[in-house]
């Protein structure tokens, strides 16, 4: 355990710019702050003494984390170790004088703490497919022979000089279909077809069949042909690559060399089953997740999803969009990540800054862009304070919510210009999050995403924010609990700290909150919807016939309106505010009807009483007995003794008529015809 107060190694990077230690110790309470001019040269004894202590250690540099850590392990290090960027973030701009809360909240904020990882293993053997077009293909294979167990299956395979030696199968085939990842890849084959030795000038094959399969470790695409997967670039182990562009040979040449052995990878989503709103009875509700994987990793799996983690490339749209919290995010886990907001704005702001602008960023794309705005451009804003996340498609209303109510006065979502993949999962989030900051009193563009690939046009859009203030009173709540609870948690803080705030406002179609309407007219009082409920939004009474919603529970899966017989049920997206403290309302109770045999409840008086003037004299059966009649209004065990002791017939009914064949319609007619001629 880390012994000691947290300490802090600052510098002003050979007085590129300026740090007010006294400030920062003043911010950061319970922290000692060590600040210098050089720690990683001239002053790296000072870094030494400090490293050889067992407390927790932040370093203010990422530059130099590489030396740092090779210092930590010369000492036998047990305490804890982070680092933070408050060069590129805070101190090159051209606001670095007033930067001082900015880098006291970076500073504080990578202090709190976040679970390490889950990861799982992927293991490949080498076993490595190349799928061409010619005899780029075989080439490919003679340079990776060596390295890898290849086999070779050529598209067209037409005019292909054979192999002098046979050092590898090479085959030919089209891929109809391909599934899997790094380690477990299974594809089909059409038209598969082996070599006959005796070619000569070019390669012969024998008769051809479809639906051969094959399974690889290793898929590498060099047909040309459209992409066997879904975002491509995202599927581990599967490389592709333009056959006319040497460099892109090369680099996938390279890669496949090295993906042999076992490969850790992260469990990106956390997924829980059981409140998956997917189906019931074979009925679909909820599908958001389904609709935004953009690696097809989730797939239809009974009454919910499966997600297979050696698919999932990290994207977290599954767990941004999902209503219930059974997807979510790993990367961190949404209450590590909403501490960490709370912490950076409760400095910011105790530190004096004003009007915060949170900016979600990738390392991959975003760090390169705040490098490089900071080293060739004006650097960013005073008040912009960036948040490193694993992908920015991961954050979800519940981080956006929270970033508000803990006071940030706009958040902003740094993309490229051309994302690796699809982001309608954001851009759902943000079109719901604008009309409920909108009906709080949080006027203005407050959320938005800024696509761009070049420093000047992103700060560009930095400096076209306009200035704006956050809530008055920002709030102080702690994360708890699941992603649904943080979720309607940081909403309801949100609401309690808004400048104007509403009780209801409208969403958008989509949105994880909403009312059930029924048209209680035509309810028959079923409850097939209640059964069909995964969250218990719409519930009955043991007692009496009722049906009761809801709205704090209510996810909008449209589970009850697909499943609903009489086609009565619509939804309604909003938010209400009100509806977590509110009672369940009822929509529709009705008398029930008592059995006339024992004089216990059963059904709806309507129902029976309707069921009862349908049959009434209309039936065979309840035609001429008044007792079959009854059975209808007894309850199920009084109805099964009545059949039993009246000694019911249902087989009794009237004489079925006469068969009729084609001769009397014939007999008929000739009978027709003579009376006629008469």
């Amino acid at each position: 355990m880390p012994e000691g107060p947290h300490k802090v190694l600052i510098c002003s990077c050979e007085d590129s710019m300026p740090v007010d230690g006294a400030a920062l110790r003043r911010c950061l309470r319970d922290t000692d702050v060590i600040s210098g001019r050089q720690f990683c040269r001239a002053e790296l004894d000072r870094a030494r003494v400090v490293l050889a202590g067992d407390a927790a250690v932040t370093i203010a540099c990422t530059q130099e984390a590489p030396l740092f850590r090779e210092v930590a392990e010369e000492q036998s290090r047990a305490g804890q170790l982070t680092f933070v960027n408050i060069r590129e973030a805070a101190g090159w701009s051209k606001d670095s004088k007033a930067a001082g809360p900015k880098m006291a909240a970076l500073i504080a904020a990578e202090a709190e703490a976040a679970p390490a990882p889950e990861y799982i293993a992927l293991e490949s053997a080498g076993t490595v497919l190349i799928y061409g077009r010619d005899e780029q293909a075989i080439e490919v294979a003679h340079l990776l022979k060596d390295h890898l167990d290849v086999t070779v299956l050529i598209d067209t395979a037409d005019d292909v000089a054979p192999v002098r030696v046979t050092e590898f199968p090479v085959v030919k085939g089209k891929i109809r279909f391909a599934k899997g990842h790094l380690g477990k890849f299974e594809v089909t084959v059409d038209g598969y077809a082996t070599p006959k030795p005796s070619s000569r000038g070019s390669i012969r094959f024998d008769d051809a069949r479809d639906g051969a399969q094959s399974r690889c470790d290793i898929l590498i695409d060099l047909s040309g042909n459209t992409s066997l997967f879904p975002a491509a670039d995202l599927r581990d182990g599967y490389l592709r690559a333009d056959p006319r562009d040497p460099a892109a040979m090369l680099r996938t040449l390279l890669k496949a060399r090295d993906l042999t052995g076992t490969f850790d990878k992260p469990r990106y989503v956390n997924f829980t089953a059981s409140i998956c709103a997917h189906s019931r009875s074979k009925i679909v509700g909820c599908h958001r997740c389904l609709d935004l994987c953009p690696a097809g990793a989730i797939t239809p799996d009974g009454d919910h999803v499966t997600i297979d983690a050696g698919i999932c490339a990290g994207c977290g749209q599954c767990a941004a969009a999902c209503p219930t919290g059974a997807a979510a995010y790993a990367l961190p886990p949404s209450d590590a990540l909403l501490r960490k907001l709370r912490t950076l704005l409760a400095t910011y702001r105790a530190a004096g800054g004003k009007q915060a602008i949170i900016l979600f960023h990738d390392e991959a794309h975003g760090g390169e862009m705040i490098s490089a705005l900071a080293r060739y451009g004006d650097g960013l804003p005073a008040n912009v304070l960036p948040v490193a996340v694993n992908e920015v498609t991961q954050i979800g209303l519940e981080s956006t919510a929270a970033a508000f109510a803990y006071g940030a006065s706009a958040v902003r979502f740094l993309l490229r210009a051309k994302s690796r993949h699809d982001i309608a999962g954001l851009t759902q989030t943000i079109a719901l999050a604008q009309p409920i900051l909108g009906g709080l009193g949080f006027a203005g563009a407050r959320v938005a995403a800024i696509e761009a690939d070049d420093p000047e046009l992103f700060a560009e859009h930095l400096d076209a924010i306009e200035p704006m203030d956050g809530a008055p009173r920002p709030a102080t709540f702690s994360a708890v609990g699941g992603k649904r609870e943080m979720m309607r948690l940081s909403l309801r803080e949100l609401h309690a700290v808004a400048p104007s705030p509403i009780d209801i406002v409208s969403l958008p179609h989509g949105a994880p909150f909403g009312a059930v309407n029924v048209d209680v007219a035509g309810c028959t009082l079923c409850l097939s919807c209640v059964s069909a409920c995964p969250t218990g939004a719409l519930s009955d009474d043991s007692e009496r016939p009722m049906l009761r919603f809801a709205e704090d529970a209510c996810v909008q899966c449209g589970l009850c309106k697909a499943i609903c017989p009489e086609k009565v049920i619509t939804l309604q997206p909003q938010i209400d505010f009100r509806a977590a403290t509110a009672a369940s309302r009822v929509i529709k109770q009705e008398e029930p009807f008592l059995c006339i045999r024992c004089g216990e409840p059963f059904g709806t008086k309507s129902s029976v009483e309707r069921v009862v003037a349908k049959l009434e004299g209309k039936h065979w059966m309840y035609k001429d007995s008044m007792k079959r009649l009854d059975v209808i209004r007894m309850c199920a065990d009084c109805r099964v003794g009545a059949v039993v002791e009246d000694n019911f017939d249902p087989f009794g009914a009237p004489p079925r008529p006469r068969v009729r064949t084609t001769d009397d319609y014939l007999r008929e007619r000739e009978q027709a015809e003579r009376k006629d001629n008469f």
